[in-house]
Order: structure tokens, then sequence, then C-alpha cells
């Protein structure tokens, strides 16, 4: 395969959302043995918010998802291998290329839909008012057996689960605001208009921050934290946000590695649907919230995500880091 194929391949994995835009992965490519490597970029890790470095799997899951949608895309089948060297914790994943069928009208190769690839240009993080309007059911069951397939549940939150969560994200707001640590990491990750030279490659623009709320019930974080932004304004918010659970049956790196590729083959389904999508982290950063959010729905599953979906607006396109920082080719 082509060095530039290789490139292309991996500029669409980084296109996975991540904690704060950290991008914490980093890959390598062997054309002798047609295969990727996927390395945790500890550097880039937020040990205060994330100290088990469960999101940091899980964003690395996503970028994974988006290798394996890029390959199919070109008509290769990926072959994975999830956490191949245990006395090697930061090697989480290889991905070995092999020929396949290219996909048509969406038909799947090793699991992983062609249909999906459009997407992995046309999704980005919202921060803006969806329409307080529902979800229709055929999309429900679809993103529901999108997260099936890579092995994990989605429960769209009913009332009682939606105002839990409502409840203790704003619980959480209340703690970061109170934490040292995790207001030093925000602050090194959140680029507002006065620390901005337009040279940045990761962490969340000012113009990503989306406005402030005036009214709504939207589990918002709040990433100007005090600080003077680019002008956003106000607005009111959907006052019934529609809630989706992400939830895997167990809670260890491996899973967080599947959650991440559920969460993104959900949404970039999500995006071709028409939907628009925030995925909300910070009640899931308290281990006490966490379990609560978690003892609050049947069965045994862990909640490792949870998301915000409707119709409304696409957030903006954020920055990605250079591909010389993220990959290594090797003869």
């Amino acid at each position: 395969m082509k060095d530039t194929i290789a490139e292309a391949m991996v500029r669409e994995a980084s296109l996975a959302p991540s904690l704060y835009n950290a991008q914490p992965w980093r890959f390598a490519y062997s054309r002798s043995g047609r295969e990727f490597a996927l390395r945790a970029d500890r550097e880039r890790g937020l040990p205060h918010m994330d100290p088990d470095a469960r999101e940091l799997h899980m964003g690395c899951g996503a970028a994974l998802f988006n290798l394996r949608v890029a390959a199919v895309a070109r008509g290769l089948r990926p072959e994975v291998s999830l956490l191949p060297h245990p006395e090697d914790p930061d090697l989480l994943a290889r991905v070995r290329l092999t020929s396949g069928e290219s996909p048509v009208n969406g038909r799947e190769s090793d699991g992983t839909p062609g249909d999906l690839h459009p997407a992995l240009f046309e999704r980005h993080t919202s921060r803006y008012p969806f329409w307080d309007t529902d979800i229709p059911q055929d999309a429900r069951t679809l993103l529901r057996t999108e997260a099936s397939a890579e092995g994990a549940a989605l429960v769209f939150a009913d009332a009682p689960e939606r105002d839990l969560v409502l409840r203790l994200s704003a619980l959480a707001e209340h703690r970061n605001a109170a934490d040292p640590g995790r207001r030093e990491e925000l602050l090194r990750w959140t680029r507002p208009r006065t620390s901005v030279t337009g040279t940045e490659a990761d962490g969340i623009p000012d113009y990503a921050f989306g406005p402030r709320p005036t009214a709504g019930g939207a589990p918002l974080r709040d990433y100007a934290a005090g600080r003077v932004t680019a002008p956003l304004g106000t607005t009111g918010f959907e006052e019934n946000p529609r809630l989706a659970l992400l939830t895997m049956p167990e809670d260890a790196p491996l899973h967080w590695l599947r959650a991440g590729q559920a969460m993104e083959r959900v949404l970039l389904r999500a995006t071709r649907e028409g939907l628009s999508a925030l995925p909300v982290t910070h009640p899931l950063e308290w281990p006490d919230l966490r379990r609560e959010i978690s003892d609050s729905l049947p069965g045994d599953g862990t909640v490792q995500m949870v998301l915000r979906l409707g119709h409304g607006p696409l957030g903006p396109v954020t920055p990605r880091r250079r591909i010389e920082e993220v990959l290594d080719i090797t003869g």
C-alpha cells in the first residue's frame, strides 16, 4: 500500500472525537507487514479528569473505528487485534490489512459499514441548541443496532434517567469548578480568543464552545470558565434533551476500547441519519456519579458515554494535528 494511502487513512482516523480534542493517539504503519499499530499518547492524557485513562482509551477506540471505515472504503479488510501485548499497555491495537471486497451500497466487509465513510468528514460535535423534537423510532433502532454490533448497548433515557443525568451533570460542573487540577486541565486544553495564535492543532477553540444557555436543560460543560471568549451570545436550549447512554457489560481497558468504537459507530450513523450529537462526559468523570447513573439502568452494564442527540446544527470543524505528529511509517 502506498504511503500516501496510509497517510490518508490516518488523517481520517484522526477525525475521531476525544476528551478536550486532545487526540491521544499515535499510529505506526509497517509497509512489509501491511499493518497499523495504534498506541496511546499518554502525554495527551488528562490525569485529573481521566485518572484511569478510560476516556483516553475511548478516544483511541473511536480513531480505531475510523481507521476500519477508511480501510473498507478502499476495498481492504481490517483484521483487528485489541491489546495484543499485555506487557506493552500503550499498544492498544494492531490492524492488519488484507484484500477485501469494496463496499457497495453500504455492504459490510469484516463487520465495518462502508457507507459510513462520508460521515467521517461530516460528523462534528455540536454544542448548539437542538430542536425540541423527538428522534424517530426507526433511527433509534438503527443506532441501537450499530452499538450492539460492537458489543455495546445503547439505552435511550426516559424522563427519570434524563433528569438524573441532568442533575448529576450540574453537580459535576460544580465539583469541577472547585477542583484546581481539573480547572488546570480545562485551561490547558481550551483556547479562548486571548490565547489563540492560529497555529493550534488540538484542544477546543472558542468558536466551538457554543453559546451560553439562558434556558433549557442541555447537559453542557462550561469551557469558557469565566474567561473572555469570542462573542457567541446566549440562547435557549431544548427543554427535554434526548439522551442515549452507551453501556458495556464490563469496565476494563479492553471494554473501553470497544466502547470507543461503538460510540463512533453510533455517532457516524447518527450523522448519516441527519442527527447532531454531543458526547457528554463530565458526569462520568466522577466515579460516584458514573456509578449512580449506571445503577439507574436495568441490567449490569456500566455507562461509558452519554450522548445528547437531536435535530439541529452541526458543530464547527475543530483543529487536527499534522500527519507527521501522529504517524510513523517503517519499511
